[in-house]
């Protein structure tokens, strides 16, 4: 069984934020569209049990992510109850404890990981993040390609700050052996017209111009119809994905994700506020599974394209 939206976009996977807790201060943080801190974490067993019910609705693809989910001192437990359900399980980190946790999370059952990787210059690196830690993520990054697969690198390009480290980003992604997720800066409508977003806000499209022209290779994956270009490097080929959000039609179409708060609510869009369905009260009030997949299919109901 497969749930489909009004537009007839398949739910094939959820976004969980297990905590709005981090370690790092990056100052563009959106928090995954949670805009008020919320203590109400969903608890492991809980986790479970919507992941349970989730793949007996199609949905056998799952990536954690906060705040920075390794803040969680119970992050090994929710990682091996949920593994028995899912197919795929990824989670999306700063890397500040994956040195210590790459091999233990591989061992609970995660798949892969996203690591947040800005900038690959210390000064550039604190002034983003607000945090003096980059020896330790690469450290992490390094301890993460020994046992989890694929690593990605996540690397938000922000105008005047790290745009021009974009090349020297492709060159350690292939050294590594890690793929690079380049990233616009995302931000709601009524964002987009703010000094903030004017000053950092760098267009990824001329960039995915010039890698087109000197891929090897492309390929487009299903979700997003996002481009992977396969560019060589003096390491050998390294493998970029360009993830341009921003009033792109065709990203929102195909579109097949629905995000779960921290605090038990499903969440239809990164962008949208006005679309939260909590579940949590239910589940800890006594609801039956059954009545957990009615509420899950209204909030599939309540999807639609931001960008369209």
């Amino acid at each position: 069984m497969t749930l489909y939206d009004r537009f007839g976009r398949p739910v094939t996977n959820l976004r969980i934020s297990l905590t709005q807790e981090c370690n790092f201060r990056c100052f563009f943080c959106h928090r995954e569209g949670q805009r008020f801190l919320a203590k109400n974490e969903m608890k492991p067993e809980e986790i479970e049990r919507l992941v349970k019910i989730a793949s007996r609705l199609g949905i056998r693809k799952v990536k954690l992510t906060g705040g920075e989910p390794t803040v969680r001192e119970d992050i090994l437990e929710i990682v091996g109850r949920i593994k028995p359900y899912v197919k795929d399980l990824s989670m999306t980190t700063n890397g500040s404890r994956l040195k210590e946790l790459a091999k233990p999370l591989a061992k609970a059952g995660l798949d892969r990981v996203n690591v947040s990787l800005h900038s690959l210059r210390p000064e550039v690196y604190r002034r983003i993040t607000g945090v003096d830690m980059l020896d330790v993520v690469l450290e992490g990054i390094e301890e993460a390609v020994k046992y989890l697969s694929p690593v990605k690198l996540n690397m938000t390009v922000m105008r005047g700050l790290n745009d021009d480290e974009i090349w020297d980003m492709i060159e350690f992604s292939a050294k590594t052996g890690a793929i690079l997720q380049l990233i616009e800066l995302e931000a709601p409508r009524e964002m987009t017209e703010t000094a903030f977003f004017r000053k950092y806000f760098y267009p990824l499209k001329p960039l995915e111009r010039e890698l087109e022209k000197k891929a090897a290779e492309i390929r487009e994956r299903r979700m997003h119809r996002r481009k992977k270009y396969f560019v060589p490097t003096r390491y050998g080929i390294a493998e970029v994905e360009v993830v341009r959000a921003m009033h792109n039609t065709v990203f929102c179409a195909n579109c097949t994700r629905l995000r779960v708060t921290s605090d038990g609510k499903f969440k239809t869009c990164l962008l949208r506020n006005d679309d939260l369905t909590d579940f949590l009260t239910a589940m800890r009030t006594g609801a039956s599974d059954e009545e957990l997949v009615d509420i899950f299919r209204s909030a599939v109901l309540k999807r639609e394209p931001y960008w369209r």
